[in-house]
Parts: C-alpha cells; sequence; structure tokens
C-alpha cells in the first residue's frame, strides 16, 4: 500500500450502487472496510407533501429521478440534471445520495501515488501542475471542482438535505464553502444522507439544465448550469442561477441573478446578466476558457427560458 493510499483510508465507507466506490477500490485508492446501505422507506423512492413538496430518498437511482414525470413537471431543472449525466447504465445504478457524496475526480486525487489535500497531502499538485478541467473560481486550497451534477441543480431549488444525524441542511451546510481543500463535503464520519426535501414549485416557475462538454457522451462537464425563473408580464419576477464544474462547490451566480430580478426578460438585460456570470472568477492558467462557456452557457439558457 502506498502512502497516499493509507492517508486517504480514514475509515469505513458506504456503498450504496458503488459506481463511485468501486472504481476508487479497482485502483487501489480505497481498500479499507465498506458497510452496504440497505433501503428503508425513508431512504427511497419520492414522496409528496399536500403543498406539491417533494422528498426524494438518499437511495433512489438517478435514472428513477430522470424518468418520473411528476418531478419533470414540478422540478424540470433536477430531471434534466438526472438525464444528462454519466451513461445510462451508470444512472441506472448509481443514487442520488451517492452522487451528492462521491469524491473528487480530480486526477491526482484519483493517483493512489500522490499524496494530495484531499488524502492529507501538503498541497494540492493540481494547482502547478495539469489543471485544465480544473476551477476558474479558486476559492481555495484544492483547485478540483466539484463533481455533483445534482448538488448544482439542488442548489437552484433551496433543497435541504437530512442526514442520519442532522436535519434541514442546505446545499452549502453539506459541501461548504470551498474553502476546506482537505474535504468534499462536511459530513462527520459515519454520517450518512438519507434524503432530500425539495420546497413547493412556485407558480409559474419554469427551470432548465445545460452543460458544456468535449465530447458528446458520457463526458463530465467542463460547465454546466441550472435556471429557474418566474416570468411574469415581460418581466422577471424570480430566478435562480447556479453553476457547477467552475469552482470547488456549486456556486449561485448572485450578480447574473441580481442584474435580471425586477428587469425585462429581453435581449440587452440577458446579455449584461451573462457577462456578469463571471464575477469574482479567479481562473487558473489552463481554465480562462470556463469564462467564456460559463458566460455562454447563462445568455443562451436565459434567452430560451425568456421565450
Amino acid at each position: 500500500m502506498s502512502a497516499a493510499t493509507a492517508l486517504a483510508m480514514s475509515g469505513p465507507e458506504f456503498r450504496a450502487a458503488g459506481t463511485d466506490l468501486s472504481e476508487r477500490r479497482r485502483s487501489g485508492l480505497s481498500c479499507g472496510e465498506v458497510i452496504d446501505l440497505t433501503a428503508s422507506p425513508d431512504t427511497i423512492g419520492i414522496a409528496w407533501g399536500a403543498d406539491g413538496a417533494a422528498r426524494i430518498g438518499a437511495l433512489t437511482a438517478i435514472a428513477a429521478i430522470a424518468s418520473d414525470v411528476r418531478l419533470a413537471q414540478a422540478y424540470p431543472g433536477i430531471t434534466a440534471a438526472a438525464q444528462g449525466l454519466a451513461t445510462p447504465q451508470i444512472r441506472h445504478m448509481a443514487t442520488l445520495g451517492g452522487n451528492l457524496a462521491q469524491r473528487s475526480r480530480c486526477w491526482y486525487f484519483r493517483n493512489p501515488q500522490i499524496a494530495c489535500l484531499k488524502k492529507g497531502g501538503s498541497d494540492c499538485p493540481a494547482r502547478t501542475g495539469n489543471h485544465l478541467y480544473h476551477v476558474a473560481f479558486d476559492l481555495g486550497p484544492c483547485v478540483a471542482p466539484h463533481p455533483s451534477t445534482m448538488a448544482m441543480a439542488l442548489l437552484a431549488y433551496d433543497a435541504k438535505v437530512t442526514t442520519d444525524r442532522r436535519s434541514g441542511l442546505s446545499i452549502a451546510d453539506l459541501l461548504g464553502d470551498g474553502s476546506n481543500g482537505a474535504a468534499d463535503n462536511l459530513l462527520a464520519p459515519g454520517e450518512r444522507i438519507e434524503r432530500i426535501e425539495l420546497p413547493a414549485p412556485l407558480v409559474d416557475e419554469r427551470a432548465l439544465y445545460k452543460r458544456a462538454i468535449s465530447r458528446s457522451y458520457a463526458e463530465w462537464p467542463l460547465v454546466e448550469i441550472c435556471v429557474r425563473a418566474v416570468i411574469s408580464g415581460g418581466t422577471f419576477q424570480q430566478v435562480h442561477i447556479t453553476a457547477g464544474g467552475i469552482a470547488p462547490v456549486p456556486l449561485r451566480l448572485v450578480a447574473s441573478e441580481t442584474a435580471l430580478q425586477g428587469k425585462p426578460a429581453d435581449a440587452a438585460t440577458i446579455a449584461q446578466a451573462a457577462e456578469l456570470a463571471a464575477s469574482g472568477a479567479k481562473p487558473l492558467p489552463m481554465t480562462g476558457y470556463k469564462l467564456e462557456l460559463l458566460t455562454g452557457l447563462v445568455r443562451d439558457v436565459v434567452e430560451r427560458i425568456a421565450v
């Protein structure tokens, strides 16, 4: 066992479908104790409240989320995000909780011979190495983007997470603000996600999801966004825009939201909001291209949602 692998083994790991864990075990990065999770009524399936709000169990398959007709009507950004990630085979097996709690996809982290920050090392080798697919918003010592598409979509809907120890956690509470380079999330050792609760949909709200990828199939997004909006009388009454692939955690694009809020849903307003999507960005030497992708995606998706 390499020193880097030993540093990565901080205790037992949970396994639901194991789509991420199995890969790490094959590479030798993970080789400790595994605790298999068993589904219960609270942890699997989609339940609905009297107010139309949904609760999704953490062991619900991504494919079940992607294909649920009622969920698509109430939360189209979430089902579209689920439809876009990975491959049909992985979506059939992978779970919502697993997607939220998956480990970094950085190639330095995935190399069992390298002791990066997330494996107890002293620095982030991607910062001075190959970081072509890494962050454009440099928020902390680790420059790997957070890999969870579902976390980005759930952030747009102000979802709350319940674990076996805590309830009412926001996505930010679960994943942090990017300043802790040693962890992929803020779950305590042995703490497991049980369900995700969504607020009731807003009247007349609409949502779209889109990702920019380097090939057309089975690829991790370079940049992805979810836009959720209410437009009435030709004016943006409420707007949430979230982005993934650009920072150590999913981000709310607050400057773009502010530029749209209460403004006419016209081309000039949307163009200004798109340019503001890059506000606060600190790209690495190799990731400046992501800002062009981000502003282009925001403009494209907001224009489509405003039609």
